[in-house]
């Protein structure tokens, strides 16, 4: 295995869709030996063409449906339906065609700043970022599987507070919650609508570990698709400083596994609710 994961300046890059006129854009993919579309990356880019038709106003919950796979060699369409401007929210509908076919159908709500009673549940306690290893440390007894697949670089820092999938195959029962430390490899741009899909990409590429747990699976070897994604932004995402995903799945069943993740910036924000139900029977 010889693939290599994205970097995050082209993951960034590709998040930056191209403008054709007022409600059409154009998606560039990120390739892979396989030519998948990754569900998380397409979700983003569906949100930046959205918010990009709704200027002074920022995001706070994306829903999307995976109607079916794309070919990541070629670039998609993602036309946007504005289908309302209200004094304080607007919605946009983003419809994503290839070759004349719908990938995915998502609806995105947007707002302005408002002023209005703030409260939140608070961050569990967890082990500190800094007393744990990164992940290619925690996997380095693996390190000669599948070509060094666990510990390659990645687009983002992990660290994991419960056992990934792979460390948990070896434990006799799985862990009900995967709590994960998350931040960008390297520093990214202080644009909220942008970290909005870096954290729309992040969520659609890790959640499904915490319903690979509970299958006692891995993403290798594992066949999974994506079917729908939901996120709800809270607050603003601190990407200069880790974030913490509590994840869990609380139900698998027919073949679809459901799983949540709830993220708070390191100093105890509540800044994203998101979940996602993936298929893992057959192709």
């Amino acid at each position: 295995m010889t693939y290599r994961s994205p970097t995050l300046a082209e993951i960034i890059a590709t998040l930056e869709v191209e403008r054709r006129d007022d409600h059409l854009f154009v998606a560039t993919q990120l390739d892979n030996p396989a030519h998948h579309i990754i569900g998380g990356h397409i979700a983003g880019q569906a949100l930046m063409a959205a918010s990009r038709t709704a200027p002074g106003r920022v995001p706070h919950s994306l829903h999307v449906y995976y109607v079916r796979a794309g070919d990541a060699r070629y670039p998609v369409e993602l036309r946007v339906d504005p289908a309302r401007d209200g004094g304080t929210l607007s919605t946009r509908q983003v419809t994503a065609v290839q070759d004349g076919e719908i990938l995915l159908e998502a609806l995105v709500s947007l707002t302005e700043p408002v002023e209005s009673q703030d409260y939140q549940a608070p961050m569990p306690e967890v082990t500190d970022p800094d007393e744990l290893a990164p992940v290619q440390e925690q996997l380095s007894s693996h390190a000669d599987e599948y070509g060094g697949h666990w510990v390659h670089p990645q687009p983002f820092e992990r660290r994991y507070v419960d056992a990934p999938p792979r460390l948990a195959l070896e434990l006799a029962e799985p862990s009900p919650r995967l709590r994960m430390w998350w931040r960008p490899a390297e520093p990214v741009p202080a644009d909220e609508i942008l970290r909005s899909c870096l954290l729309t990409y992040l969520s659609g590429t890790t959640m499904l570990e915490a319903a690979l747990v509970m299958r006692r699976a891995t993403p290798i070897g594992t066949f999974n698709a994506l079917i729908d994604h939901a996120l709800w932004f809270h607050r603003p995402v601190d990407l200069s400083d880790w974030v913490l995903s509590d994840q869990h799945s609380p139900s698998g069943i027919a073949g679809r596994g459901l799983t949540t993740s709830t993220m708070y910036n390191r100093t105890g924000q509540l800044v994203c609710i998101a979940t996602q139900e993936l298929y893992f029977g057959r192709r």
